[in-house]
């Protein structure tokens, strides 16, 4: 490698960290882990999409060969982060390969809508077993290492805890998984601050587009009103390269984050006409172009 090479290297904000993430075949989380190739990291995904699906685009193999298009390094992990031995291998692939862990992103999510009653209760294990056990699996697997790290970060896509009726009246279940997310991950940020451990929460102001936008909230006109992952994926920059001893606790919207970082004009992430609000956002926030 020339000098000059080098010297391009180091000015890259994650050179030499490595990134752990569930999920992030596709979507916020694959537009996430591109973010932190550019910026120099390795990636980890830990997914269980080993084959293509014909309803969803892209496997844990596609999103690492991205990664590495984008200037990272990737390991692609195929297993379930509900499952204690997939994450323990996953970690120790991790660190047998990279060193160390310095950022976990807890991306995997399960979504389903359904009110009380008829919500099958495979599909409500399943979001408290991704969201919450998962969120908890991966985490504390790392813990160990993080306290290691120079820098070390979680950052958890789960939303503000908005207490209003809407909110607390709309599909219980995905509500309590999500909010379990933030829950575990703010819980785990005051108890481990001591060893200078960052855990915050990011949420999108609006709906992102996404194959469950497209699949789920309204086709092809709600991604159109949604904007794009790389607005989630640029804030989550933000917050993972702050000092880990200044940055700890919070539960971020995206535009939040942008804005304190000088972003205003988010016209460049898409979204037409009235954009749609996420779960559990009341409003756009002021300066929301």
């Amino acid at each position: 490698m020339s000098s000059g090479s080098k010297t391009i290297a180091a000015t890259k904000r994650l050179a030499g960290r490595t990134m752990i993430m569930s999920g992030g075949s596709r979507g916020i989380g694959l537009s996430i882990g591109i973010a932190a190739a550019r910026e120099g990291a390795n990636v980890v995904l830990l997914a269980k999409t080993d084959v293509p699906d014909p309803r969803l685009p892209g496997t844990i193999h596609t999103a690492a060969a991205e990664i590495i298009a984008a200037g990272g390094n990737a390991l692609a992990v195929v297993g379930d982060v509900r499952d204690e031995a997939s994450v323990e291998n996953a970690i120790t692939q991790a660190v047998d390969l990279f060193g160390g862990i310095d950022i976990v992103v807890n991306n995997a999510s399960a979504l389903d809508l359904s009110g009380t009653g008829s919500l099958p209760i495979k599909r409500f294990d399943l979001m408290q077993g991704i969201q919450l056990r998962g969120t908890y699996l991966l985490t504390t697997k790392a813990l160990p290492y993080l306290r290691k790290s120079a820098n070390p970060h979680i950052l958890s896509l789960s939303p503000p805890l908005n207490l209003s009726h809407q909110w607390m009246a709309a599909h219980p279940a995905y509500t309590l998984a999500k909010y379990g997310m933030t829950l575990i991950t703010l819980s785990i940020g005051a108890e481990q601050a001591h060893h200078g451990v960052a855990a915050n929460c990011l949420w999108p102001e609006t709906a992102i587009a996404t194959a469950a936008v497209q699949n789920i909230l309204g086709g092809d006109s709600a991604v159109a009103s949604s904007r794009n992952p790389e607005i989630v994926a640029d804030a989550a920059m933000q917050i993972v390269t702050r000092p880990s001893t200044e940055c700890n606790g919070n539960t971020f919207l995206d535009v939040e984050v942008l804005r304190a970082a000088g972003i205003t004009d988010f016209s460049g992430y898409g979204g037409k006409g009235e954009l749609m609000l996420d779960f559990f956002v009341d409003g756009l926030s002021s300066g929301s172009a």
